[in-house]
């Protein structure tokens, strides 16, 4: 379980195809933090650190088939960058929200837009009879990882404001219109959404 506040991003170092499993080695200055078997999250996606080059400051994870299907780190370049966040410690603060690190499916950025200082990023996701793939104004929505909240809600389409601090320590900084991103919905609305759709 994570809370969506990222703490790093890390740069793809690697990039290996084993079978239909990619191993994906990122150098991250909190490296030397991590532990082998820890869950990690990148760009919202929950993965199991599997290596660490405590000297380089360099680390693996392996995204299996699934993974790589529903979300966004099939496209991964080397030399991107990746948000990153370890899991939610039970006696810490919640400064976000509650985030499962389980992405439902993938957005695509549709605008980018700068208002005195602060963002607004447009997305849009492909319409789905899952129930519960949906977002509400003021609500929490989780994008390539970060917790966000949204502004204006539409179909199949959100938006969200950015805030400086925020733009300068994600990745949100080199997102640009047409790229692709990962979407948790917010997993108290999923089971709602489920359980009304069983009284019916």
């Amino acid at each position: 379980m994570f809370t969506g506040i990222i703490e790093q991003t890390a740069i793809v170092n690697t990039l290996e195809h084993k079978q239909n499993n990619l191993e994906i080695s990122l150098a991250c200055p909190i490296a030397h933090e991590l532990r082998v078997d820890q869950s990690v999250s990148h760009n919202g996606v929950c993965l199991t650190v599997t290596d660490i080059d405590i000297k380089h400051n360099v680390y693996k994870v392996t995204a299996v088939k699934e993974t790589l299907l529903r979300t966004n780190l099939g496209l991964l370049r080397i030399g991107n960058k990746v948000n990153i966040e370890r899991c939610l410690k039970l006696n810490s603060l919640l400064d976000g929200h509650l985030v499962q690190g389980h992405v439902d499916t993938v957005g695509r950025c549709t605008k980018v837009e700068e208002l005195g200082g602060s963002y607004y990023f447009h997305f849009e996701y492909e319409p789905t009879d899952k129930s519960g793939y949906v977002t509400v104004e003021k609500g929490s929505v989780t994008v390539n990882g970060v917790s966000l909240t949204v502004v204006n809600s539409m179909e199949n389409a959100f938006s969200v404001a950015i805030i400086p601090y925020t733009f300068e320590h994600t990745n949100f900084k080199q997102l640009k219109v047409n790229d692709i991103v990962n979407i948790e919905f917010d997993i108290i609305g999923k089971y709602i959404a489920k359980l009304m759709l069983q009284r019916k």
